[in-house]
């Protein structure tokens, strides 16, 4: 990157065109009232200013923007650009080409949609009245209490039963046992 092109040569230059103007500012204010250095002040602004004016005429201007991220050729001045209005003239009026605004538009509709209907669903939400959710929360701790003391309940049943079907299992064997 070019030394001119960095934030420290840039604030630099700020601060000496604000130096300089200021200096002129009081210069002239000196010799207006005619007081004593005034001459001097308005020469040493006027000498800084002229350099500095010297200096921006002969960098570059910086880019403001930059749109070539955009839009790809744009700072290449012999590239083919093809604006909307792409088309044969009529009457020194070029027409609208349709298919060019479509193709070239037709991204946007999709996305005001999708936020028209993000705008709509906030709106429901902005509506919902969340003054009851506080007892529904603990209705649904107590569901979940009972659910586990139901599921505690089940898995004891669970034990017991496997220890019937041993007991029964074991009572027919010993009943299909030959000497029983």
């Amino acid at each position: 990157m070019a030394f001119y092109k960095t934030t420290g040569f840039k604030y630099f230059k700020n601060f000496l065109i604000g130096v300089g103007a200021a200096i002129v500012m009081i210069g002239a204010l000196f010799k207006i009232l005619s007081k004593e250095g005034g001459d001097a002040m308005l020469t040493a602004g006027l000498i800084t200013e002229a350099v500095l004016f010297l200096i921006l005429g002969i960098l570059p201007p910086d880019k403001d923007y930059y749109w070539e991220k955009l839009y790809p050729g744009l700072d290449d001045y012999s590239s083919r650009i093809n604006p909307l209005t792409d088309g044969p003239m009529k009457n020194s009026v070029r027409p609208l080409n349709g298919e060019a605004v479509e193709n070239q538009l037709g991204g946007m509709l999709g996305e005001l949609q999708n936020m028209s209907k993000s705008l709509g669903s906030l709106k429901a939400l902005q509506e919902v009245d969340f003054s009851k959710a506080g007892d529904q929360i603990k209705t649904m701790g107590n569901f979940y209490t009972k659910m586990n003391e139901a599921m505690t309940t089940l898995g004891n049943s669970l034990e017991d039963t496997k220890a019937y079907s041993e007991q029964v299992s074991n009572l027919k064997k010993f009943l299909s046992s030959p000497g029983s």
